[in-house]
């Protein structure tokens, strides 16, 4: 669905018609509403709306913490130092 997507927009983009990107607002009701340039001509036309949702901000969620677990050594042997671990001197 995707590849379709991008297959008809690029169809557009080479029969030589024009981007533009705006700001639109969308009422309660379902209208959009956009300005576009001036250049325009009336009349019905054409158009590729895409969406970039969300348009609402999503609330800040507070980061995630993790309390400390004090677990201690499984053995005072066990360092996990470099030197021990690869023989480095």
């Amino acid at each position: 669905m995707r590849g379709e997507a991008l297959d008809s927009i690029q169809s557009i983009l080479d029969s030589g018609m024009r981007t533009i990107e705006t700001t639109a607002t969308i009422t309660a009701d379902g209208q959009l509403t956009l300005q576009v340039p001036p250049d325009l001509l009336p009349g019905q036309h054409r158009v590729v709306l895409v969406i970039d949702e969300p348009s609402v901000p999503t609330p800040q969620r507070s980061p995630f913490q993790i309390s400390a677990y004090p677990v201690g050594l499984a053995s005072p042997a066990l360092t996990f130092r470099r030197e021990d671990l690869y023989g480095d001197s």
